[in-house]
């Protein structure tokens, strides 16, 4: 699949308050956290697609109180994991 370039009408462009030079990465960002939050992507490509590491992605989950999805299934296995018993 190729790369997707989405279009926003110049007066919305206008109204968005990001700080200059700083739109294609908030908008990015924005997306990514989205498209998270509505359990569309994994935290791992969400991350790419906003650009940002693991810590910086969970911090902006936390500060926008979006839930991570993370499973108590998911806790047995990184502890499993941690302690060498796969």
């Amino acid at each position: 699949m190729a790369d997707v370039c989405l279009k926003i009408p110049e007066h919305i462009v206008n109204v968005i308050r990001f700080p200059p030079g700083e739109m294609e990465c908030e908008l990015l960002k924005e997306l990514a956290l989205g498209l998270y939050q509505r359990d569309v992507l994994s935290s791992g490509n969400a991350c790419i697609l906003a650009g940002m590491d693991r810590w910086q992605f969970n911090n902006a989950l936390k500060l926008r109180k979006i839930p991570r999805h993370y499973t108590e299934s998911n806790l047995k296995e990184d502890i499993e994991y941690a302690r060498g018993r796969q």
